[in-house]
């Protein structure tokens, strides 16, 4: 059982500045009830953030959202954020990002830049992104950031509509200059798990883009960074969540609540404390959102109770929990020793996987099917 005593420091933030966003993917793991702008987080309201998080131990921020760069403030909080002496990376479509904003943003304090992308092919990418021109706006960018001399990351959520393309997604970022690439397969949450019959993938898809990563990763190695993220659905292993709930990093949405993970908000009678009205450091040590499930002294069900795993992976991850079972106390049914594992197994059975219907988008106004 974990000891008792003081949480370790987090070293990490993910600051959602909007949800407001350009795009409509049909894999946002954003919550289906989004913040509206106007009770999004004033500029002096995230500059007091982040001097808190660097008072707390934070060294890295995510600046998020939605889309990030639809703050037209975004320099001041970067600047902020400088100032705190944390590094920040811009998380972002590309969308809206020319050479005046790029240069304004790296005088600011811009350490680096996350791009996110979803294809390898300029029409499936706008397909997928629901956006005409959104692979075009992430090509402008990638140059732009390159020219700058920034650090420059590719993010791709993979899925059934472009796991097959992985092989040409990864030389996408080379061509582009890119230092490091991130293979996240879909985390079924939000909007995501509305379209979870669009997005699975097959067993067979899977395991071809794992082999196509691993020759990749050898031909690459020292010049880009490989990042495979495993699907939890199909491995039969759990994963603790964030790297443990509560343990390494908190997440600050645009309208100040705290939560342990970004999926947090969608668990039932959570109640998230908000920077508005409480310090950070008393949400991170104190807050009963922040010790529900922290560790593993915690009312874990099922046979988390006495396997071996639970001090790694502290009966994985709450929000699948409860996605898949109604119950997040369960334990995760991406375990193969949940007594839910068989929910996962029907998922992703080849002989039950149903064809694939035609995405939701995420579009103002959409109805939740």
């Amino acid at each position: 059982m974990t000891p008792a005593g003081p949480p370790a420091r987090p070293w990490a933030l993910l600051a959602e500045l909007t949800h407001a966003c350009p795009l409509h993917c049909p894999y946002c793991s954003n919550p289906l009830e989004l913040a509206r702008r106007s009770g999004e987080l004033r500029t002096e309201e995230w500059t007091d953030v982040l001097r808190q998080a660097a008072a707390l131990g934070v060294v890295h921020t995510h600046l998020s959202g939605g889309e990030p760069l639809l703050r037209p403030d975004l320099e001041r909080i970067v600047a902020a954020a400088e100032a705190a002496g944390v590094y920040t990376q811009l998380v972002t479509s590309g969308t809206g990002l020319d050479e005046t904003r790029l240069t304004a943003l790296r005088a600011a304090g811009l350490r680096s830049v996350q791009l996110s992308v979803q294809h390898s092919d300029a029409g499936a990418g706008d397909r997928i992104a629901g956006r005409p021109g959104a692979f075009a706006a992430k090509e402008r960018a990638a140059a732009l950031v390159r020219a700058a001399g920034l650090p420059l990351g590719l993010n791709v959520v993979l899925h059934r509509d472009n796991l097959d393309s992985v092989g040409e997604l990864i030389d996408l970022g080379e061509a582009w200059g890119v230092d490091r690439v991130e293979l996240a397969n879909t985390q079924f949450y939000g909007w995501g798990l509305l379209n979870r019959a669009a997005l699975l993938p097959t067993r067979d898809q899977l395991a071809r883009a794992r082999e196509t990563v691993e020759r990749r990763r050898e031909r690459l190695a020292g010049r880009i960074d490989l990042v495979w993220v495993v699907p939890d659905y199909f491995d039969g292993v759990a994963k603790p969540c964030m790297g443990g709930w509560g343990a390494v990093s908190l997440t600050v949405t645009p309208d100040g609540a705290v939560l342990p993970c970004p999926a947090a908000a969608s668990l039932p009678d959570l109640d998230p404390p908000n920077v508005r009205d409480h310090a950070l450091a008393w949400i991170w040590d104190d807050s009963p959102a922040f010790n529900r499930y922290r560790g593993t002294d915690w009312p874990m069900t099922g046979p988390c109770g006495t396997c071996p795993r639970r001090e790694e992976d502290f009966g994985g991850c709450r929000c699948q929990a409860y996605a898949l079972t109604g119950d997040p106390t369960r334990t995760d049914p991406a375990c193969a020793l949940s007594p839910d594992h068989p929910l996962l197994r029907t998922l992703t059975d080849p002989e039950s996987a149903p064809s694939s219907p035609p995405y939701v988008y995420r579009r103002p106004g959409a109805s939740v099917p």
